[in-house]
């Protein structure tokens, strides 16, 4: 197996050098992006996001809770990650593992900092308030969790109908009202291999990548940003993915109000 990885990590760095990329995007060309919407009749809201081969199913669930002590006048947001094991060899069960916590976090940082939804307007009666439970699930990982993390969740948020509440309780049964939605966020992940900057780095570009940087936008402003991997970047090399971010934001966009669109 070891061997193999070798092999397939030559191959992409012969390819780089030469200024291409198997399957013959270009280095700062998404892969194929389908988001499906409304896939669990079940939850308050969810989508399906595929980039590539990469895979996230993402459930939004809302439940009446008391308010965090700190923000009595706002609704709680909670997003959780699962990497499963029919995902990816690697992956294995027990604790959150880094990876998944990671995941969680960068996909819920970009969301609260876009100010995506108005958690004051999720305040109830009796001092409680709506708690929103963002559960994203790795169903196949094919590279870039992150991009693909953030359009599930995003159309799953688009996607959500409010439950009814009447005395102290939420009747799942009845969700008439659409969650509110104030912005939309997306992010665009890249990965610097021996020089060389790209854009959604497919599993076998991650394997051999020496940086990663995340950039969450909302077409005008930067949301949050998330470095991995040991490797440095330049300056330039930012800005240009900055650039880059809000570029593609139109399209992922359009993809996201697309899928909630035909959902409805």
């Amino acid at each position: 197996m070891e061997i193999i990885e070798t092999v397939k990590g030559g191959y992409v760095r012969n390819m780089l050098r030469e200024g291409k990329r198997t399957g013959g995007r270009g280095m700062m060309d998404f892969r194929s992006i389908s988001v499906r919407a409304g896939v669990m009749p079940n939850a308050e809201g969810s989508a399906q996001a595929d980039v590539g081969d990469t895979r996230v199913l993402v459930g939004v669930k809302m439940m009446p809770e008391d308010p965090m002590p700190d923000t009595p006048d706002q609704g709680n947001m909670i997003t959780n990650a699962e990497l499963l094991q029919l995902a990816y060899e690697e992956y294995e069960p027990g604790p959150p593992s880094p990876e998944s916590v990671e995941f969680a976090r960068v996909v819920d940082r970009g969301i609260r900092a876009a100010n995506c939804i108005d958690l004051t307007s999720l305040v109830l009666e009796d001092k409680k308030v709506w708690s929103i439970f963002i559960d994203l699930y790795v169903l196949n990982y094919g590279g870039n969790l992150f991009d693909a993390g953030y359009l599930a969740a995003m159309a799953a948020l688009m996607n959500a109908k409010v439950p009814n509440y009447k005395d102290g309780a939420a009747d799942h049964r009845q969700r008439d009202k659409s969650l509110k939605i104030d912005n939309i966020v997306t992010s665009a992940t890249f990965g610097k291999i021996d020089g060389s900057v790209l854009l959604d780095m497919d599993i076998n570009e991650e394997r051999i990548a020496d940086t990663r940087l995340t950039v969450a936008a909302d077409g005008s402003v930067i949301r949050a940003m998330q470095k991995g991997l040991r490797g440095s970047l330049t300056v330039q090399e930012v800005r240009d993915m900055i650039g880059v971010s809000m570029e593609k934001h139109a399209q992922l966009k359009s993809v996201l109000e697309t899928a909630v669109k035909e959902a409805k």
